[in-house]
């Protein structure tokens, strides 16, 4: 067992907190402040399952348009285009995901930003 720092990432639509990130799997605890929305983009090989802590998170994309309410989850495949959107309020939510941290592919991004 051991202690570790937690690493702070601040974003332009909020913050991510990395808890743990090792070979096997990277747990994150972030922020979405209202109105923005992350990149429209897909992952080649990261796995995420995302966790409603509170607030609602849109998510859409390949054919997929859900609101993911406090205590929900949903799980996203390789290859598959999402975005998550604050809409109604500030959302806190986890991700577990592999650990394949730097593998974003975005496809849209209203900040300017790129792969």
């Amino acid at each position: 067992m051991r202690n570790q720092k937690i690493k702070h990432i601040d974003k332009p639509w909020g913050y991510e907190k990395i808890l743990e990130t090792n070979q096997g799997y990277t747990v994150k605890k972030l922020l979405m402040k209202r109105g923005h929305q992350c990149s429209y983009q897909y992952h080649e090989k990261k796995r995420e399952t995302i966790y409603c802590l509170s607030g609602s998170l849109h998510i859409i994309g390949d054919g997929r348009n859900k609101i993911l309410l406090e205590g929900e989850s949903i799980t996203i495949h390789p290859f598959e285009k999402h975005r998550m959107r604050a809409v109604k309020e500030d959302v806190l939510y986890l991700e577990s995901s592999t650990s394949e941290l730097d593998d974003v592919v975005r496809i849209e991004d209203d900040y300017g930003r790129n792969n």
